[in-house]
């Protein structure tokens, strides 16, 4: 093991113990919001301690059989315990360093998903509703509530644009890698010579702002309006002016949400999916700013980027970021999705490891 992981592995461990104790103060008991802050912290930790005492253990045990190997009756037991050590040692290894790896902020965040038709007409509106129930579906396998906040229907079914929030454990880290540009291939109904269209939608994975890092917007900077809600809905629909729209001037951003019958409701909803675009605006403009030499294969999430293609008379998916084909569309489009997401992961892990290495 490298010198440089060890002493942030045990930096880790120390503070772990730091937590530990801290929990156990009446005084930091007292204070809810240290309190949930440390717990966060303590289990983020613990893992790593763990993994890290095990392999002190591991060590430890080593050390003592290396020790027995003088003695000629031992010498047998010895063998087995080191060649027991060796392989703890193998699995122990990877796990640390998995483990080591920076988390993403927003891993545990709720999520807005949006979906935009972009080019080939009625066809791209008709897969922007394919994709949306896809990750309704996958979202109901998770067990993750959703919710529609605001619609456009195209003219012959599906969504111009649509606007849902994914709510659960773990939401932005298996789905942020669905950001950028969807393209499907298949025979539209309409089409009477049986020819293969191209269409493209756009989807966004936007991380939910929390109160603590949300941006500061200034009331006068918002245009606020309220319309009547449109869609399922009941006696409702038409009747109140409850669906809010709100343009942020100095960007021109505009949201709306038109899901709940309180405009008190809507509004709020629509102010945090304005927070979210705000914020993934700021971190689009930082990463540019920075240009690094390096940028992860898997981790842009740039929209404009051609990630997947889905090929109806095929039956099978691409995606193109790391050469994945999978002749399961059927099962994917059911919202299986897990299939796409693991190797997505394991890739953008795999880069991290990498770049773990580099800096170590």
């Amino acid at each position: 093991m490298k010198a440089s992981i060890r002493r942030r592995l045990e930096q880790i461990s120390e503070r772990f113990a730091e937590v530990t104790a801290l929990l156990a103060d009446p005084g930091v008991q007292a204070d809810t919001n240290r309190y949930r802050e440390l717990s966060q912290e303590y289990a983020r930790l613990e893992p790593v301690a763990q993994t890290w005492q095990a392999w002190l253990d591991n060590e430890v045990e080593r050390a003592n059989a290396e020790a027995l190997l003088e003695d000629p009756e031992m010498a047998e037991l010895a063998e087995e315990i080191l060649a027991e050590t060796r392989r703890r040692k193998d699995e122990l290894l990877p796990e640390l360093q998995r483990l080591l790896l920076p988390r993403d902020p927003n891993d545990e965040r709720n999520i807005f998903l949006e979906i935009r038709a972009g080019t080939g007409g009625a066809e791209a509106a008709l897969f922007a509703g394919d994709l949306l129930r896809m990750y309704l579906r996958y979202a109901e396998l998770r067990g993750w509530r959703t919710e529609i906040l605001s619609e456009s229907p195209g003219e012959h079914g599906g969504f111009k644009e649509v606007v849902a929030r994914i709510s659960g454990k773990d939401v932005y880290s298996r789905l942020k890698f669905e950001s950028g540009a969807h393209r499907v291939q298949r025979v539209p109904e309409t089409e009477s010579q049986g020819r293969i269209h191209t269409s493209a939608c756009t989807v966004a994975i936007l991380p939910e702002a929390e109160s603590i890092d949300a941006i500061e917007i200034n009331p006068a900077d918002l245009r606020i309006d309220t319309f009547r809600a449109s869609g399922a809905g009941g006696q409702h629909v038409n009747k109140t002016d409850s669906a809010v729209r709100i343009t942020h001037l100095p960007s021109g951003i505009v949201v709306e949400c038109q899901d709940e019958r309180s405009q008190h409701k809507n509004k709020a909803r629509a102010l945090a999916l304005l927070q979210a675009r705000l914020r993934d605006a700021a971190e689009r403009e930082a990463r540019q700013s920075e240009a690094a030499d390096r940028k992860l294969q898997v981790g842009s999430g740039d929209r404009s980027e051609r990630i997947r293609t889905y090929n109806f008379p095929q039956n099978r998916v691409t995606d193109h970021r790391i050469n994945l084909t999978l002749y399961k569309l059927d099962e994917i489009m059911m919202g299986q999705l897990d299939q796409v997401i693991e190797p997505l992961m394991q890739e953008y892990q795999a880069e991290q490891l990498a770049s773990l290495g580099e800096e170590a």
